[in-house]
C-alpha cells in the first residue's frame, strides 16, 4: 500500500497561544525580578545625588580653584598658577602657626573631654534615680548653638569684668588676660569645646556600656574584683572600638574649630586669631585668606591641606585600631 509523505510546503498549524493569565504572570515575574535588582539602587540614589551635588562637586571645584589665582572681586577671572598656591601656604609661617594651634587645642580639648565623658558614662550606667533627667542635663550643652556658648564664655573669660577673673581676684590670684596669652587663650577655647561636647560623648559611651553583657561583670564580681577593677578590666576593653570612634570624631571636630576662636574676642582680633595669632586655627586661617583678604586660590589650597591632614590622622587612627585589635586577640 503506497503512503504519501508530507511535502516541505505542507501546512503546519501555529503553536497554541498562551492564555492571557499566563502572559500576565510572566510579565509580573519579570517586573518582580527588575524591582528586586533595581530597588536597592533606587533607595540609595538620593544619598549619592545629594552627596554628589553638595559634597563631591564642591570638593573637586575647590581643588580646581586651588590651582588658579582667583579673587573674591573677580570670580569669573581665573588664571592658572599650578601648585603656586600650595607652595605659598607651605612657606607661610602663619600657616604652620595655625597647624600648631589647631593641634594643641585639639589635644587640650579632646583628652580631658573623653576622660570626663568616660567617667560620667560609668556613673550613669548604674541605676540612678531620675536617670533620664540626668542624661538630658548632660546632653543640654550639645544642644546649645556654638555662637551662644562662645559668646557666654567670652563674657566669662573677659579681661575686664569677666566672671572668672572676678573669682580669681576674690581668692587673691589676680587678673588674667585670657584672650591675649598664648596658653590661656588655648585653655579658654578648650574649655568651651569640652563644655559643649562632653555630654555627646558621654551618651555614646553610655550606649556602648549598656551593650556589654552583664555576665562579664557578674563573673568579675565573683572573682572578687572591685568596681574600679571591673571598670579597668571589663568596661575599658569592651569599649575600645567606641573609644577609637570618639577619638576620630573629636579629631575631625578639632580640625574644624571656627566659631569658638572667632567669637572669643570677636571683631577684627577674633577674625585673625588674636593680636599675635595665638589662637588662630586652620579654619580661621582659611577664613582670613578667603573672606578678609579675598584670595580664594590660597584659601582653597588651605582647605585641601586640611583634608590631607585629616586623611593622615585617620590613617594613624586606623593603624592604632588595627594594632589594638591584634593585641586583643
Amino acid at each position: 500500500m503506497a503512503t504519501s509523505t508530507p511535502t516541505r510546503d505542507a501546512y503546519a498549524p501555529p503553536p497554541p497561544k498562551k492564555p492571557v493569565s499566563a502572559r500576565r504572570q510572566t510579565w509580573r515575574s519579570r517586573l518582580w525580578r527588575f524591582d528586586d535588582k533595581a530597588s536597592p539602587y533606587a533607595y540609595i540614589a538620593p544619598f549619592f545625588l545629594v552627596f554628589g551635588a553638595f559634597g563631591l562637586y564642591p570638593l573637586i571645584y575647590t581643588g580646581w580653584i586651588a590651582l588658579h589665582r582667583v579673587e573674591m572681586t573677580g570670580l569669573d577671572q581665573m588664571e592658572w598658577v599650578g601648585w603656586e598656591n600650595f607652595d605659598k601656604i607651605l612657606h607661610d609661617s602663619e600657616f604652620w602657626t595655625a597647624v600648631s594651634n589647631t593641634f594643641l587645642i585639639g589635644v587640650m580639648s579632646t583628652v580631658p573631654q573623653l576622660l570626663v565623658a568616660l567617667g560620667l558614662a560609668h556613673l550613669l550606667n548604674y541605676k540612678l534615680r531620675a536617670s533620664t533627667f540626668w542624661r538630658t542635663v548632660i546632653l543640654t550643652p550639645y544642644a546649645t548653638s556654638v555662637a551662644s556658648a562662645a559668646l557666654v564664655f567670652a563674657l566669662v573669660f573677659r579681661a575686664d569684668g569677666g566672671l572668672l577673673n572676678w573669682a580669681l581676684e576674690f581668692v587673691g590670684l589676680g587678673d588674667t588676660n585670657w584672650a591675649n596669652g598664648h596658653w590661656t587663650s588655648k585653655i579658654a577655647i578648650s574649655v568651651i569645646v569640652i563644655w559643649r561636647w562632653t555630654g555627646y560623648n558621654t551618651l555614646i559611651y553610655l550606649a556602648a556600656m549598656q551593650a556589654v553583657p552583664s555576665d562579664l561583670y557578674e563573673a568579675a564580681s565573683l572573682d572578687g574584683a572591685s568596681r574600679w577593677q571591673q571598670f579597668l578590666k571589663v568596661t575599658i576593653p569592651s569599649l575600645r572600638p567606641t573609644i577609637l570612634f570618639t577619638i576620630v570624631i573629636s579629631t575631625i571636630g578639632s580640625m574644624q574649630l571656627f566659631g569658638e576662636p572667632l567669637l572669643l574676642e570677636g571683631g577684627t582680633l577674633g577674625a585673625i586669631g588674636g593680636n599675635e595669632n595665638q589662637y588662630e586655627t586652620l579654619s580661621i586661617y582659611l577664613y582670613n585668606y578667603g573672606w578678609n583678604l579675598g584670595h580664594l586660590g590660597p584659601a582653597a589650597a588651605v582647605a585641601w591641606a586640611m583634608l590631607a591632614l585629616l586623611l593622615i590622622i585617620a590613617a594613624v587612627n586606623w593603624l592604632i585600631g588595627r594594632f589594638v585589635r591584634k593585641s586583643a586577640v
